[in-house]
């Protein structure tokens, strides 16, 4: 329109230099006369400037010919389209309705490849605590992680005044990341703060795919955290008591819950198995060979609906020790994780080579109302001759949910996950509550200076949303040492408790 105006103008000034009677000074009548000629030619060019614009947007609201006769769109009417058709956010769906979303790094392929196909131009999406990045066209996906786990820990009733002590510590304090590239890769990485030094835990990439249209499966290499027993590979942020049950805190390999090494993963609509063959934690020690470790675990749900499951799982190590890892002696806590005088000991243990360990699962929920058992079996071989010593342990847990949730039950990984609540608290809901209770047992009397123990623990959880809780333990212990400092046999009572929030 300003072009034409112009134009317009300029013709003005033509016009006035064409005529010699304006070449003289006007008159007053014939500077009126001009001023209302320019002022009706440039009405004219205004008019004749709607007219087109009126067009081209009757042309844009009509079908292209293009489209009409099944031609690809010109690129400035596609370009249109994609505008006003907007893609609808991303929503990932959990593995079941009763825990929250997996995060970039445990989502299935086919997951994955809805958020590459999805270029809706939505880069932030807020998850469970923390927000989830992802790029306009899908490709790149980023979120943060966090855990904050503070305990406090009061022992009474032992007949040593050494084990009545009351303690805080900090059970997790968790700074990390996961993330994905296209629908295959991903990765995770965490470093744990939590005793004032700097402890890397889960550090790994993946690969994932399909096999089938049922069958998928991811392989992780890096340092990995243990498939091993029903709590044994629940997170420390979901687990239903402030400590795992004797199974997976006793017959677990000599390097602990995690090693650097490949972890191969399977999954189908109601089973999962998987295989890792991994060398020691991260410890920065190559002096020597690692110690080998080949561990194995499945998990089967025959029944599985809406409202009820059954759960059954088995599992089993073989670990090559190192020649810097011959130590087999062991101390396992039996009335929580921040008394570390209320232990039952193997006593010393020299001079292992190799060790094997194996458990069993089973358990499910019907309702609110879970119940999982868990037994398992260490044999560590010795060398001089000298006969295997074995350890043995089990436990029997069950939950219930007042509020109504079900259980939160992960059907993908065999394990508990993060709840989600029904009626969060920062929304004026009451939040969910679940009472738990749990029967704990550990045998090392197949050593000369072993001991035995067992736990009965009474808890309740408030979990204000999916993502922070406040639980209560009330344990009442049993021990029986034949070495160390609190020997013979002693009963007591800890009460802990723990607030805690998960990123």
């Amino acid at each position: 329109m300003t072009s034409l105006l112009l134009r317009g103008g300029c013709a003005a000034l033509a016009l006035i230099a064409a005529t010699p009677a304006l070449a003289q000074t006007p008159s007053a009548e014939e500077l009126a006369a001009l001023v209302k000629a320019q002022a009706a030619e440039i009405a004219t060019l205004k008019a004749r400037l709607d007219k087109l614009e009126g067009q081209g947007l009757a042309q844009n609201a009509a079908p292209a010919p293009a489209q009409q006769s099944g031609q690809k769109p010109a690129p400035q009417v596609a370009q249109q389209q994609v505008t006003q058709q907007a893609t609808p956010p991303l929503v990932i769906a959990p593995f079941a309705p009763q825990i929250v979303p997996p995060g970039p790094a445990d989502i299935d392929v086919a997951q994955a490849r809805a958020v590459a196909a999805n270029p809706s131009g939505v880069t932030t999406e807020w998850g469970a605590g923390l927000p989830v990045f992802r790029s306009a066209d899908g490709v790149f996906t980023y979120k943060p992680r966090g855990r904050i786990l503070v305990d406090v820990s009061s022992t009474m009733g032992s007949r040593y005044n050494g084990r009545n002590t009351t303690t805080t510590g900090m059970r997790a304090l968790r700074l990390g990341l996961e993330g994905g590239v296209g629908p295959h890769f991903f990765y995770q990485f965490e470093s744990d703060f939590s005793e004032n030094e700097v402890d890397i835990v889960t550090a790994f990439l993946g690969w994932r795919n399909r096999l089938s249209s049922k069958i998928d499966y991811d392989i992780r290499a890096g340092h990995l955290f243990n498939d091993r027993a029903f709590e044994g590979s629940t997170g420390s942020d979901s687990t239903p008591f402030l400590e795992r049950s004797t199974v997976s805190t006793a017959i677990i390999p000599q390097r602990g819950f995690y090693g650097i090494g490949i972890m191969g993963r399977m999954f189908g609509p109601n089973w999962h198995a998987s295989v890792s063959v991994t060398g020691d934690r991260i410890d920065g020690q190559q002096a020597t060979n690692d110690s080998r470790t080949v561990l194995a675990r499945a998990h089967w749900n025959p029944i599985k609906t809406d409202r009820s499951l059954l759960h059954v799982g088995a599992w089993g190590f073989d670990e090559a020790l190192s020649a810097a890892a011959t130590t087999l002696t062991r101390s396992t806590v039996i009335g929580g994780r921040f008394n570390g005088a209320v232990r039952v000991g193997t006593g010393e243990l020299l001079g292992g080579k190799s060790t094997t360990g194996y458990g069993v699962e089973l358990g499910g929920y019907t309702g609110s109302l879970w119940v999982m058992g868990e037994a398992g079996r260490r044999t560590a071989r010795l060398t001089g001759g000298r006969p295997d010593f074995e350890s043995k342990a089990w436990s029997l847990s069950t939950g219930f949910f007042l509020t109504g949730e079900l259980p939160p039950y992960n059907p993908r990984l065999g394990s508990f996950g993060q709840p989600n609540v029904l009626n969060p608290t920062f929304d004026g809901g009451s939040g969910a509550i679940e009472l738990t209770a749990r029967y704990e047992n550990l045998d090392y009397t197949d050593l000369v200076l072993g001991g035995d123990g067992w736990a009965g623990t009474l808890g309740v959880n408030w979990y204000l949303n999916s993502f922070t809780r406040l639980q209560l333990n009330a344990i009442h212990w049993h021990t029986d040492n034949r070495a160390g400092t609190f020997t013979g046999s002693d009963d007591g009572q800890t009460v802990s408790a723990r607030v805690g929030v998960t990123f």
